[in-house]
């Protein structure tokens, strides 16, 4: 195995270590904390390939979910965790990724 290689499997585990800590910290939270004022369905997602692989993005930003959203996110340094799914905030600002969380 290289070094390329064993740096990026280093990095999917580090990742999947993250991940499980964010959905358990999630689980444990106190229910108003779980209780979102958005709802990911009313947001206008477009599929696209990554990097890493396919995901959705949005840029619905007249959409007051999407507002709500992404204040959200700007409340976890631009990073969570909801409902199986793992969301972020691209560089801009305005932009949201989202992606599917593989189950183990």
């Amino acid at each position: 195995m290289s070094s390329v290689e064993f740096l990026v499997k280093l990095r999917d585990a580090a990742h999947m270590v993250a991940d499980a800590c964010e959905e358990q910290l999630e689980k444990m939270a106190p229910k108003e904390d779980r209780a979102s004022s958005w709802n990911p369905e009313r947001i206008k997602w477009e599929s696209t390939q990554g990097s890493s692989g396919p995901y959705e993005r949005s840029e619905d930003v007249n959409n007051l979910d999407f507002k709500a959203m992404l204040k959200k996110l700007r409340e976890h340094q631009g990073k969570l965790s909801r409902d199986g799914y793992f969301y972020w905030t691209f560089q801009n600002g305005v932009t949201v990724g989202r992606k599917k969380r593989k189950q183990t």
